[in-house]
């Protein structure tokens, strides 16, 4: 019943077992190995914490919304088979193991954000039955992944106002539905627009040093029907003054309380470069990737990750031994170079401050 399956749409096809999702009886987590694309589509299934861990550690699942239902549903994936004799035992190994989980990537918001409700729900219904939390812990992952299908098909229709026909579209990283419940959340405009006739040609930038733009993004809009080029990061610049890139659109993982938004390192550049050749600039994003306890992005983690990504990435050294190696995951937008903010509410104009807690104080009511 949990297996995904795929569909088609009128435009192309997407396919909803990109998504993270529960297979089997037993409830394993069931993930593409997103390290082995675009040569290989391989399915993994776990159920034990540290494989897990190790699956968002090294980037099988990717993308803060896919991390976010990924951990939830891995969570129920590790609690529902054992067998507790209270509720408070449950909770404390429930807790424990969101606890591992939460350390596997720390900048993307999603992940905690999943976790901290997926226990809350649990605390909430402390008296129920070891068995009947089980199945509360399961139906929040499921209404997680859910929702955040509802999401990404919202933010399409946001953000698809934004293109026209003929619109050349540079993305960064991937954002698209390998990174989420469906249509992803920086692709899901281009996914909208496609599926209406709109003739869109989607310039993806190969995201150095681990390629998620070339190996993700390029792959999945290509299975699409979506018309894709790509380039080196570094041609960004020549490509923008050719008057290629029309619009820029990027995903997010944490985007602090005035607006300033964490993605993928390089977001930062393609951002600056965006405003120097006067072209709008917008990030992607549903409400689980704000974090209003962050004034400002000078707070928002920044993962450090493994040297050999860079010195050894595909196999070959492309560096001497003898050199040290600095290497951030991501890097933070400043708001000020930011167009808006595509969500599942509608769009988010500068100022984005007063415009972010609007919205929080309304879902809050």
């Amino acid at each position: 019943m949990l297996d995904p399956v795929s569909w088609k749409s009128s435009g192309g096809r997407i396919f909803r077992s990109y998504t993270p999702a529960l297979a089997g009886q037993g409830g394993r987590l069931r993930l593409i190995d997103q390290t082995l694309l675009p040569e290989q589509l391989q399915y993994i299934e776990l159920a034990d914490t540290e494989a897990i861990f190790d699956a968002i550690r090294r980037l099988a699942v990717r993308g803060a919304p896919a991390i976010g239902c990924a951990a939830a549903l891995g969570l129920a994936a590790v609690v529902r088979p054992v067998k507790f004799n209270n509720s408070a035992e449950l909770l404390a190994f429930a807790e424990k193991t969101a606890a591992r989980l939460a350390d596997s990537r720390p900048t993307a918001v999603n992940l905690s954000w999943a976790l901290d409700r997926s226990l809350r729900e649990i605390r909430n219904n402390i008296t129920a039955s070891p068995a009947e939390l089980q199945n509360i812990l399961l139906k929040t992952a499921l209404d997680i992944l859910a929702e955040d299908i509802q999401m990404c098909r919202s933010i399409g229709l946001h953000g698809k106002p934004l293109l026209r026909d003929g619109m050349g579209i540079l993305t960064h990283c991937n954002a698209g539905a390998l990174a989420t419940g469906d249509y992803g959340t920086a692709l899901a405009p281009v996914y909208v627009a496609h599926e209406t006739g709109l003739k869109i040609k989607v310039y993806s930038d190969e995201t150095r040093p681990l390629l998620q733009g070339s190996r993700l993004t390029a792959w999945e809009l290509n299975r699409a029907g979506v018309e894709v080029v790509t380039i080196c990061d570094n041609m960004v610049a020549q490509v923008m003054k050719e008057g290629k890139i029309d619009l820029v659109i990027v995903g997010a993982d944490r985007i602090a309380a005035n607006g300033d938004a964490a993605n993928k390192i390089g977001t930062y550049g393609v951002a600056v470069l965006a405003q120097y050749h006067h072209i709008p600039f917008y990030v992607a994003a549903p409400y689980s990737t704000f974090d209003l306890n962050l004034a400002d992005g000078s707070g928002i983690p920044i993962e450090q990750r493994r040297a050999d990504e860079i010195a050894t990435g595909f196999g070959r050294r492309t560096a001497p031994e003898s050199v040290t190696f600095y290497n951030p995951a991501f890097d933070v937008t400043p708001h000020e170079l930011i167009t808006g903010i595509i969500t599942e509410k509608g769009l988010i104009r500068p100022p984005f401050a007063p415009q972010i807690a609007k919205i929080f104080s309304q879902a809050a009511v």
